[in-house]
């Protein structure tokens, strides 16, 4: 649990000094990239809302703009794009844009006319989540594609924070992968701090957070808001025992997405050294 709140009646106090987080985060970020790249550039998936343009503004700030490159990823057309071409322009960043929508029918396709996967599965097309999370997947391929096209190589930044990740609201191997992860460790109101500090303007900081691919909010899709999950996970505290015991399944069964891939250890029981 963090130390850096305080209960205020209902409200909970998230960062004490966002000035001070902001400067150790890109500190952070620079020893990164010195011990992991001291040429290489940050690569950034920019989807028009808060995180990516936190992350991008950090790398920024930590690198220098020549050493940011802004990927937008649009699945045809994105509604928001706009957004996502303000926050490039606003950080004065190189930027690319790939439209993934070719690529994820084909993906679709190869799928749905395998008579493989038609008998294994016993359906005639993909289930809603496979559908959804094909995308962010194709995504993450093409960060790293970009990654390693360049002279000097990149780093894939992970734009998840703490809340999204402690309910599970992420693609494994999807936006939860990446290279190094700047806002992993912040609460939503908290990246909303950040991103303040960063100036960032309000209509990208205060937009509602939306996955792009459902056609729901977050907190339409989750079923409680990020101010209740935030809180919960800083003190303990839900007042609703419902939303209590969906946020507590939520991260019960989303646990693997955060750990390391388990791996079968031989022992010396597999090996016994024979010594001659």
């Amino acid at each position: 649990m963090y130390n850096i709140y305080s209960l205020q009646s209902e409200e909970v106090k998230m960062l004490t000094n966002s000035q001070h987080t902001t400067e150790r985060i890109t500190g952070w970020i620079k020893k990164f990239f010195d011990e992991n790249g001291k040429k290489s550039y940050a690569i950034v998936g920019i989807s028009g809302g808060k995180d990516s343009a936190t992350v991008a503004a950090l790398c920024v700030k930590a690198l220098g703009k020549e050493r940011v490159i802004g990927v937008l990823l649009p699945n045809g057309e994105q509604k928001d794009i706009d957004d996502a071409r303000k926050t490039v322009k606003l950080l004065d960043i190189k930027n690319i844009t790939l439209n993934i929508k070719k690529v994820n029918e084909s993906m679709r396709d190869m799928l749905e006319e395998s008579e493989e996967m038609r008998k294994i599965s016993g359906r005639n097309e993909l289930t809603e989540d496979a559908k959804i999370n094909i995308i962010p997947r194709l995504r993450m391929t093409a960060l790293y594609a970009v990654a390693q096209m360049l002279p000097e190589g990149g780093r894939v930044a992970n734009t998840c924070n703490l809340s999204e990740d402690y309910v599970g609201y992420s693609t494994k191997f999807g936006d939860s992968a990446g290279d190094f992860a700047p806002i992993a460790g912040l609460l939503v109101e908290e990246v909303k701090q950040i991103g303040k500090c960063l100036e960032l303007p309000d209509e990208i900081v205060e937009k509602t957070p939306s996955d792009g691919l459902s056609g729901l909010s977050d907190e339409e899709k989750i079923g409680f808001t990020y101010k209740t999950l935030d809180k919960y996970i800083l003190t303990g505290i839900c007042e609703n025992d419902e939303t209590k015991k969906r946020i507590d399944g939520m991260h019960k069964a989303n646990l693997h997405k955060l750990k390391k891939i388990p791996a079968y250890e031989p022992d010396s029981l597999d090996r016994k050294l024979t010594v001659k």
